[in-house]
């Protein structure tokens, strides 16, 4: 039943109620198609209420949206996000010979980190008027816990630098521009989140892992190692077995790869600690805490979930992009034609 609003006249009130079914027509009702001055006025009177009523809801809902969008433009930071409840409790991994969890199999994120590993709208490419949408960024969650990377002010300065520089190719000047565009190794932990698939294989002594982009390797040591002789693109790794975790101490990286397409950054000093958790039959769960002095103010850690390939064929391939980049990097050399 229709509620009565004040300052409505009592005499409308058999006419609201009658159409909507409460009460018979009164018996010198006008035929069907004939309008009384009464329901022209009730007409009016409804009609600026539902324009009013329909104004409000679309400002409401456009101040919803908007409000989302500044959110996540402005990387607000956000309560970290549990991934704890999306596997099953108390789940043990399988272990092999020699009683260590199984790790082995080809593994791949479905995240958007490699664009940004922070809150992120979706964006353009690089060069929208020849490529339409493609080279798009797709809008998506961080992996960052807490949505907040502790730069130091030089730094944050630095990492905005590196997104507008991020497409510069010269040959002079190699530290400019985002390393992954030319073909370098990603570095760690970048490499685990790419959007290609990587292998793990276990043996009793060191882990191999795989990765498809650039047809790189990389070896965990299961044994003490010595510091690392010189800084590399992807460090030297050192790991043991925590329960059903590997955890590797990644160090000796050098400072020329970036954590993603944003342009976040780290210094030659940078120590990633790495747990590879198997927490179900078809996940891992890749957690990486960063610690930088040079760079950041405090350490910070990122987390997400890796997914077993599940073909009966899968594997990783070749991915060898070193051919795909020259013409890109070295177009400035080429001889006038």
């Amino acid at each position: 039943m229709l509620a009565f609003q004040p300052g409505r006249s009592a005499d409308a009130a058999p006419a609201i109620l009658a159409s909507q079914g409460a009460v018979t027509e009164p018996a010198d009702a006008q035929a069907p198609g004939m309008c009384s001055e009464r329901e022209d006025d009730m007409r009016n009177h409804f009609r600026p209420s539902v324009l009013a009523l329909a104004a409000v809801i679309i400002v409401a809902v456009v101040a919803v949206a908007v409000t989302r969008v500044t959110r996540v433009k402005a990387q607000t930071p956000i309560a970290p996000r549990s991934t704890a409840a999306q596997f099953p409790a108390g789940y043990r991994a399988p272990r092999t010979a020699d009683g260590k969890p199984d790790l082995n199999g080809v593994w791949q994120q479905f995240t958007t980190a490699e664009w940004d590993i922070q809150d992120h709208p979706a964006r353009p490419g690089p060069h929208p008027e020849t490529m339409g949408m493609y080279g798009a960024e797709p809008a998506g969650l961080g992996i960052v816990e807490g949505n907040e990377i502790p730069y130091q002010p030089w730094a944050l300065a630095k990492k905005n630098e590196n997104f507008e520089k991020r497409m510069t190719a010269d040959p002079a000047h190699l530290d400019i521009g985002d390393p992954e565009a030319k073909c370098y190794m990603a570095g760690v932990p970048r490499a685990t989140y790419e959007p290609f698939p990587f292998q793990i294989i276990q043996s009793t002594n060191n882990v191999m892992i795989v990765y498809e982009y650039a047809n790189v390797a990389r070896v965990v040591h299961l044994e003490k190692m010595p510091p690392a002789p010189t800084d590399s693109w992807m460090g030297q790794s050192e790991g043991h077995f925590d329960g059903d975790a590997l955890v590797v101490t990644v160090t000796g990286l050098n400072d020329r790869t970036w954590c993603d397409r944003a342009g976040n950054f780290h210094s030659e000093v940078m120590t990633v600690t790495e747990r590879y958790t198997r927490v179900s039959p078809y996940h891992l769960m890749y957690e990486a805490t960063i610690n930088d002095p040079k760079v950041f103010t405090r350490p910070w850690k990122i987390s997400l979930p890796l997914y077993r390939r599940m073909e009966k064929n899968a594997e990783v391939l070749e991915f060898s992009c070193v051919e795909f980049v020259e013409p890109f990097l070295y177009r400035s050399l080429r001889r006038p034609e």
